[in-house]
């Protein structure tokens, strides 16, 4: 079991006042005035307010002697992680065949009580002046426009038609007066949400699924006003149109032709998709296709910032300026003047010995460093950058720089993530820098994947269950407690279970269900959210276990009742109370009997539904005594208990609720 925090002092103001007048008789036989108009009962009174302060305070230092006995065995709190979103920029002129937004500009959304939510995108970004003005799907008999239906929000389109043969093509037209690119094209896929079962799921890291084999053989094209020439393709992170992601395209240049195809008598310039050898399991479904598109996550990327001067002394340590400090998305390699091979994980950290600012290695502790070796750590939470004693870790040399400022350098770091990243669409449409020929920019789809710094709660109900796992998953909690460290908030496993054969027992089998940090009702793990738990618990399984890491499956509960409240009553206040209270309940973070979260296949009980109705503020009774529940729109029997499905959640929907004073109905 975990070890609890020890409580050192439980004594409160109250407890010291009656401490002392339990005392008084003992020690001070002679004072007998107890009222409180005495001066001697004012002071006490007014040191027991003093005493109970300095317990309060006392009673904080547990915590962090909880943490470091955590950091000691290897545990460390789950630091926050930035949220992901797809923008699009547009262009401010359409004579241009292309303008290049650099990696790294920062775009933001409308600002909090922090200041504006920046992103930065994490590469260079083509923005195309020819806008993508049509898009046609040639199924192997005819041709079919599909622009409207990408363009619509709940519309979708079977991009090679919905049997998806060889020789289908997906065309894409790009209006002038531009001409076509050379350079690079960013094409935004994103493909069709999934209702029912089977869940989505993921058993991949996206950094390796161009390594496996697409489900097709795909060829690139552009039209030249006579034949079809081949295209380059520099990058597919769709795996043949299976997964939302870029597809990136060397441009046909001049020698794309503006050419009347298909259903399309404009003249435009032409690329196209042809299938060559297909073998999805089901035709590839898209919700959208976008152009000038580049991921950005939501981070400031810090440069140049001097840390402080070296005093020659063991184990030093500076603070960077801005925490919590991210990791890297892709480590970064660089390699100094005397050959050494430096990886930059987090923060590019350099130190001027007399010959200019020479980088040095980041590592976990000092256990494997020599005298000689020039390494540092860092408590990415704190921002806290720590160096050898010398005899484990060299120390930084003495050295004073000409402009005496100082000879420990950050180069550059990123900082930021946490819950408030996590954005709808349309919400990032600020370019904090000015950038020609660019005229704005968007998020089509909602940001995702923002978490904030795991509490020293949480730390603490994970710490047993994850020193007991000891980085083995075996049993179903082993794999629960370690998906937590992916970055999500909650995980059920279930085993002998397989997606795709529900009620069926599979030996071997496990599948887990993650559910994401988020503010949604019901917050739904993103494809690389589902990839990053699977790769994690994929080096930690057993080598006979299957794995399936996949998004919970929802019930929409919605209450239905006629309410009556008392005659001072403000209804719509009422409203807002019970509804809040109501989605708290059924939320599948916040809600259940405990507060922590809906637990997975939780059965809905009308006795709790139903007290909680009326244990709201301000209301007296139900009307006629009856309260109704759907769950996913069908109306459940009256007055019974409903069952939830093994590993499912429930999430609340829209209320129906009529409230009248007492006395008017």
């Amino acid at each position: 079991m975990p070890l609890e925090a020890p409580n050192l002092d439980d004594r409160r103001y109250d407890d010291i006042v009656a401490e002392f007048l339990r005392l008084k008789p003992r020690f001070l036989p002679e004072w007998t005035d107890c009222n409180d108009s005495d001066p001697g009962v004012a002071l006490a009174k007014l040191f027991a307010w003093m005493t109970d302060l300095t317990l309060y305070r006392m009673n904080r230092v547990p915590d962090r002697v909880y943490i470091k006995m955590l950091q000691m065995v290897g545990i460390e709190r789950i630091q926050a992680s930035p949220a992901g979103a797809v923008v699009r920029f547009t262009p401010s002129r359409d004579d241009v065949a292309e303008i290049v937004v650099p990696a790294g500009t920062q775009v933001a959304a409308g600002g909090d009580e922090d200041g504006p939510i920046v992103f930065e995108t994490t590469e260079a970004a083509p923005v195309l002046g020819a806008p993508l003005s049509a898009i046609q799907v040639w199924d192997g008999f005819s041709h079919s426009q599909a622009t409207t239906a990408a363009e619509a929000e709940g519309q979708t389109f079977h991009p090679f038609g919905p049997r998806a043969r060889d020789g289908a093509a997906l065309m894409l037209g790009f209006a002038g007066p531009a001409p076509a690119t050379n350079g690079p094209i960013h094409l935004y896929v994103r493909t069709a949400e999934t209702d029912g079962p089977p869940p989505r799921e993921s058993r991949t890291d996206p950094a390796k699924v161009y390594d496996l084999p697409p489900p097709a053989a795909l060829v690139w094209e552009y039209f030249d006003a006579t034949h079809w020439q081949p295209l380059t393709l520099l990058r597919d992170e769709t795996t043949a149109f299976t997964r939302d992601g870029l597809i990136v395209l060397r441009g046909p240049g001049t020698g794309a032709k503006l050419t009347a195809r298909g259903d399309v008598a404009e003249p435009l310039y032409w690329l196209r998709c042809r299938v060559e050898t297909a073998s999805w399991e089901k035709a590839p479904d898209l919700d959208a296709i976008l152009v000038n598109c580049v991921e950005a996550r939501q981070h400031t990327t810090l440069r140049g910032e001097i840390l402080g001067r070296s005093l020659g002394v063991p184990n030093q340590t500076f603070t960077l300026s801005r925490r919590p400090v991210l990791m890297r998305k892709t480590p970064e390699t660089t390699v100094t003047p005397d050959g050494r091979v430096v990886t930059i994980r987090s923060v590019a950290l350099e130190v001027d010995e007399g010959a200019g600012f020479t980088p040095w290695q980041e590592v976990e502790d000092f256990h494997a460093s020599g005298p000689e070796d020039r390494h540092f750590t860092i408590n990415h939470a704190t921002g806290l950058v720590a160096f050898g004693s010398g005899e484990k870790g060299l120390i930084p040399p003495v050295f004073a720089p000409a402009s005496g400022v100082g000879n420990i350098m950050a180069r550059d770091y990123q900082s930021g993530g946490g819950r408030r990243g996590n954005l709808p669409g349309g919400a990032i449409s600020t370019i904090q820098s000015h950038l020609p020929g660019v005229q704005g920019v968007i998020n089509p789809f909602p940001a995702t994947g923002g978490a904030d710094e795991e509490s020293v709660d949480a730390a603490k109900a994970r710490a047993a269950s994850e020193i007991a796992a000891n980085g083995r998953a075996v049993t179903a909690i082993d794999f629960e407690t370690l998906a937590l460290q992916a970055g999500v908030r909650r995980a059920k496993a279930l085993a002998l279970t397989h997606p795709r054969y529900p009620g069926v027992e599979i030996p071997g089998s496990v599948t887990v269900i993650v559910v994401p940090d988020g503010d949604a009702p019901n917050p739904t793990p993103s494809a690389y959210t589902l990839a990053k738990v699977a790769t994690h618990l994929d080096g930690l399984r057993l080598i006979s276990t299957e794995l399936h890491i996949v998004a919970p499956t929802y019930n929409e509960v919605a209450i239905e009742a006629d309410i009556v409240t008392g005659r001072t009553a403000n209804p719509e206040t009422v409203r807002e109370d019970l509804e809040a209270r109501l989605n708290a309940f059924l939320h599948p973070l916040t809600g259940g009997a405990d507060g922590l979260g809906w637990p997975f296949g939780g059965n809905i009980y009308y006795s709790d539904i139903y007290r909680l109705v009326i244990e709201t503020r301000d209301i007296l009774r139900l009307s006629d005594g009856q309260l109704a529940i759907r769950v996913n729109g069908e109306l459940a029997p009256f007055c019974r208990d409903i069952e939830i499905c093994p590993g499912e959640l429930v999430f609340a929907g829209r209320h129906s609720l009529t409230l009248f004073p007492e006395g008017r109905g």
